[in-house]
């Protein structure tokens, strides 16, 4: 096979191992437009999105994607979000989104949760961009 691509065994290596990885990686390609929609129809009434934002009725989501639950100062969070020990990653957000209090049982959010697996992509998406 090496030969008919006209790779080194290197290179044909290489490419074995990204596709590999592509495969493993999970397929959740959002279109953040589309998410920042979501985020206000969804979201904006309890959460800003803006760097430093003030807590609403929930704290800002300015650089969830990557920071560990129950970390913005200042905010009240639920026991149980203060012992959740989560770090909002890609994975972990699309299990929570779907169902927070199923997810984190006892926590404050009331947000029965977001069950379009494709608004879920598209939340997510918007949400890293908040950098």
């Amino acid at each position: 096979m090496v030969r008919l691509l006209g790779l080194g065994r290197g290179a044909a290596a290489s490419v074995v191992l990204t596709m590999a990885l592509a495969a493993a990686a999970p397929a959740w390609a959002g279109d953040p437009v589309k998410g920042k929609q979501v985020f206000n129809q969804m979201c904006a009434t309890c959460h800003s999105a803006a760097k430093g934002g003030a807590p609403i009725l929930g704290p800002t989501l300015f650089a969830v994607v990557g920071r560990p639950s129950a970390s913005i100062k200042g905010f009240s969070y639920s026991t149980a979000m203060k012992t959740a020990n989560l770090t909002w990653s890609e994975s972990e957000l699309h299990t929570y989104l779907p169902s927070p209090a199923k997810t984190v049982p006892g926590t404050k959010m009331t947000f029965a949760g977001l069950k379009n697996p494709v608004q879920v992509d598209d939340l997510i998406a918007y949400l890293d961009t908040l950098r």
